[in-house]
């Protein structure tokens, strides 16, 4: 006899495996992929009749979800007339863990509502993680006061999934209340505080609850070190990110991929590129995630051409980009704005193979609009097999860059009416940017309705960033500060920037210090706010105030990235900044721009004293 037979083994010995036995060969062979295997025993069950059992079931439908045939699974749970919660349980998270978090609520909402049945805390943990993929307050919400009413709220799994839901839906608020009312917390319920607050524009309370932790001796993971240096990143705090990276190294877990590469990505933001690559070069193994946190950091902080040299050594060394690497130096060549260099990086995805990835395509759409050619970012829309709403989204985005609002807008209406494909939260990014771009106040504000009463879509900082440079452009700075109170979460740097900056061009003092306020509040490393509200005391004439700023800026050490311009001249492109004296001929160069500057006032041009000058 064939030990290995499965069939003779059972049936030749008579010996029939008991459930329990044949649950955990199955969820084995789940584990390991084995799908076949796992068949053959399927089949074998149905032969000797021992697959009615709800458990095998259950380990059966947890098989084919992990090994994605989720058809199959969907059969073997129609194979029950009566399926009890743990049928239900597994049919449920299989749809959340397979990527199809609607299906989850669907089947969990006929569990409830149609059949009856009592969810147990696995079954909730799946429908609240169902809600966090879609980002659905709302719902979640709802699943929440249901866990209350259920008594469950007690459960440790079931709040850190709470927490994680509130965290991806920017619920700030709602999470904050759930952890401080949590009679238990573990390190999952730290963590995923401390990514709530990092993610949502609340970098302060981030760190604040980190150091929380340390100071209680809770000893944080790799995961809870992670979300507070992204908050360092957020604010350019270096100092308290260099504090976080000595703890990695003292818990032994600087090398973990994820740690160094967010590393290296927070000393960027700081602007410190020499203690990236320095980290860089110590890591053991430079897979293309390293290489693209390096080269797209350098892009971030203005230093695109070292970008490129370093995605050359990266294909030097024979690291084969992915999808979202290529994304990333598509981004960083954006920003050159030279339209050859377009055609080339153009070529070479194609070549590669990742012309028909919707993401790459997305990002050539954007690299042909930064590039002014807004021909050849529709080309490669309509060139696109397949427009998912990352493609609408970039077209609409395109189009909005170019200050073409009303064209936006219909692309938006041919997207939502004529489409299979709907809206989501980057779409209504593009199209409010379009709006306020082109100074479509009507449009924008319906925009945003549309967004949240029809599509039921909620919105984030970033959302109502857009709305607020929309009111102040055009000079609504009461209705645009009436925003930021209304807001459901705290304002961000992003916020309270886009205000100081309307304040800026409406010349707005009263406002604009109160916007000033509290970017120092949130962001006090940024030279940049000191340098926006320092402009619009220079044009006020007040000296004083201006000067204190300036003192400010020098007594703290801060920096401001140096703005550069770039021209293509014979195929080579040659980057200037302000006051740049480096070139052989700078005096005729200086003497050419006096004449300008001269020709310009007579044209009536009036210059405004700006810090930058005074520093």
């Amino acid at each position: 006899m064939n030990k290995h037979n499965v069939s003779s083994v059972s049936v030749e010995e008579s010996q029939r495996p008991d459930n329990y036995s044949v649950s955990i060969v199955l969820k084995s062979c789940a584990g390991l992929r084995k799908v076949l295997l796992g068949k053959m025993i399927h089949g074998f069950l149905m032969k000797v009749r021992i697959d009615g059992d709800m458990f095998v079931g259950s380990a059966l439908i947890d098989l084919y979800t992990k090994c994605g045939l989720m058809n199959d699974a969907v059969k073997v749970f129609m194979e029950y007339p009566k399926p009890d919660v743990v049928l239900w349980t597994s049919i449920v998270s299989g749809y959340e863990q397979s990527g199809s978090p609607e299906l989850a609520l669907a089947f969990f909402s006929r569990m409830v509502v149609s059949e009856k049945v009592n969810p147990d805390p696995v079954t909730l943990v799946s429908v609240v993680s169902a809600c966090a993929q879609l980002s659905d307050f709302k719902v979640g919400r709802s699943v929440h006061g249901f866990v209350k009413r259920k008594g469950l709220d007690t459960k440790l799994c079931l709040a850190n999934s709470l927490l994680n839901l509130y965290g991806k839906t920017g619920s700030i608020k709602n999470a904050a209340n759930l952890f401080r009312e949590m009679p238990d917390k573990d390190i999952i319920s730290w963590s995923s505080m401390v990514a709530c607050y990092a993610d949502n524009g609340a970098e302060t309370n981030a760190l604040d609850l980190f150091n929380e932790m340390l100071d209680k001796r809770i000893k944080p993971n790799w995961v809870t070190v992670v979300s507070a240096l992204r908050a360092c990143a957020y604010t350019s705090n270096l100092e308290e990110g260099m504090k976080i990276h000595e703890l990695a190294v003292n818990y032994g877990f600087e090398m973990e991929t994820t740690v160094s590469t967010t590393l290296m990505d927070m000393y960027m933001k700081c602007f410190s590129p020499e203690k990236a690559v320095d980290l860089f070069n110590r890591m053991p193994k430079k897979d293309v995630i390293a290489w693209a946190v390096l080269f797209s950091g350098y892009a971030d902080i203005g230093m695109v051409h070292e970008s490129m040299r370093v995605f050359g050594n990266m294909l030097s060394s024979g690291t084969r980009p992915d999808a979202i690497a290529l994304v990333k130096i598509l981004t960083a060549v954006s920003e050159l704005g030279i339209f050859q260099q377009a055609v080339c990086f153009h070529s070479f995805v194609t070549k590669i193979g990742f012309a028909n990835n919707q993401f790459i395509g997305a990002a050539l759409i954007e690299l042909y609009a930064k590039c002014c050619s807004i021909e050849d970012a529709n080309k490669v829309f309509e060139g696109m097999a397949y427009k998912d709403v990352v493609t609408w989204s970039s077209i609409i985005a395109a189009y909005g860059f170019h200050g073409q609002g009303e064209e936006a807008l219909k692309l938006f209406y041919q997207m939502a009416n004529y489409s299979d494909t709907k809206p989501n939260n980057v779409t209504f990014i593009s199209i409010l940017s379009a709006c306020s771009h082109s100074g479509l106040i009507k449009e924008g504000i319906k925009m945003f309705d549309i967004m949240v009463n029809k599509y039921k879509l909620i919105p984030n900082s970033e959302h109502y960033a857009i709305m607020v440079d929309l009111l102040g452009r055009m000079g609504e700075l009461d209705m645009a500060l009436d925003v930021i109170k209304n807001m459901p979460m705290q304002a961000g740097p992003d916020i309270w920037g886009a205000l100081l900056g309307a304040c800026r061009i409406h010349q707005n003092i009263k406002m604009g210090e109160v916007a000033a306020k509290n970017l120092f509040s949130l962001d006090p490393n940024h030279a940049g706010y000191y340098i926006l509200l320092s402009n619009i005391y220079c044009v006020d004439e007040n000296w004083h105030s201006a000067t204190k700023l300036r003192r400010l800026v020098k007594e703290n050490s801060l920096k401001k990235i140096v703005g550069q311009s770039m021209v293509e001249l014979k195929n080579e492109v040659r980057s200037f900044v302000a006051s740049d004296r480096f070139h052989d001929e700078s005096g005729e160069i200086y003497e050419i721009l006096k004449k300008l500057h001269a020709k310009m006032r007579e044209e009536g041009y009036d210059p405004q004293l700006q810090i930058e000058e005074m520093l």
